[in-house]
């Protein structure tokens, strides 16, 4: 090993696999936290929100312009990384029902990150309905079809216990290909939730891992801030193209929708949170995990202190 090459994080996440062996099922293995930022991220953070106002509009064309906004995909993919895409695709639901993420979205965002010179894109979520019923009804089956994208069905083989070191989670199974990569992007769709108010970027992680999603329910606000400490995404895009606004997470009728046409992009978490929940007619502070994650400083929905642009198609 080249120890003056600095480690991609597929290779550090890699190596703490290979080399803890059986801890990595009975025990916990750690990774480093800290992502790697390419030069010429701003250090303050961006805030793009792009919005979809000519009638008839192109979803995958307003997704690549809040990307060229935000300085273009090979600002945050480069040729021959591996890159894992977590939509929230959790419930068996058609798209037009904002209970997964928009599949032109999703399709937008493979797209470009191959169109970078990704090595390889996966698709992930640890889904609650049957994986192969959402894979089929929100879409993302064709969209990994036609891509090319790896599409991961989730498994218990794939879950490996890890430290969390949060401040209610310390050990929790992780779904593992969305770390073994090299970036990682958070792309949930924006709705109510009962429990959390909102699920949004944060909330997503919770179709991150693995293990009990009642005692992930239970103190719900701290559990969904340590869960966002430890995935830290490279970017998230948040799509409100259609929005839940009530009877969230699973929703079922046309009567809960909302359409928006907005989407969110950031390197900020909490910002790309509290710039959905205003959607909802909620500010940034009402939301229990957003209020929380700018405690702990993993981000901030004070947007004056980023770098803001808007796009309009």
């Amino acid at each position: 090993m080249n120890f003056k090459r600095p480690m991609t994080r597929r290779q550090s996440i890699a190596t703490l696999l290979r080399f803890s062996g059986s801890l990595a099922t009975a025990g916990a293995v750690s990774w480093p936290a800290a992502r790697s930022v390419k030069a010429g991220t701003n250090k303050n953070g961006f805030i793009v929100t792009g919005t979809g106002k000519t009638h008839g509009f192109s979803v995958k064309e307003l997704t690549r312009n809040v990307f060229e906004a935000a300085g273009g995909i090979e600002k945050f993919v480069s040729k021959g990384d591996v890159v894992a895409i977590k939509p929230n695709i959790s419930w068996a639901r058609r798209p037009e029902l904002a209970a997964a993420t928009h599949p032109q979205v999703l399709e937008a965002v493979v797209e470009i990150c191959m169109e970078a010179g990704a090595k390889r894109v996966r698709i992930a979520d640890n889904t609650i309905h049957d994986a192969r019923r959402c894979f089929a009804l929100t879409g993302v089956g064709m969209v990994a079809k036609k891509t090319g994208a790896d599409l991961i069905y989730p498994r218990s083989s794939l879950m490996r216990k890890m430290k969390i070191g949060g401040s209610r989670l310390d050990v929790w199974p992780v779904f593992v290909p969305l770390i073994e990569a090299d970036r990682l992007i958070n792309l949930p769709v924006a709705k109510h939730h009962s429990l959390s108010m909102l699920t949004l970027g944060m909330k997503n992680w919770i179709g991150a891992v693995g293990g009990s999603r009642w005692s992930l329910h239970q103190d719900i606000h701290q559990t969904i801030v340590d869960l966002a400490q430890f995935f830290n995404p490279t970017v998230t895009l948040i799509d409100a193209i259609r929005i839940m606004t009530r009877n969230g997470p699973s929703g079922g009728s046309r009567a809960d929708v909302s359409v928006k046409n907005t989407l969110i992009l950031s390197d900020d978490q909490v910002a790309a949170d509290g710039m959905a929940a205003l959607l909802f007619n909620k500010k940034p502070h009402q939301i229990g995990y957003i209020r929380l994650a700018q405690k702990w400083a993993l981000g901030t929905y004070d947007f004056q202190n980023l770098d803001q642009k808007k796009v309009v198609l």
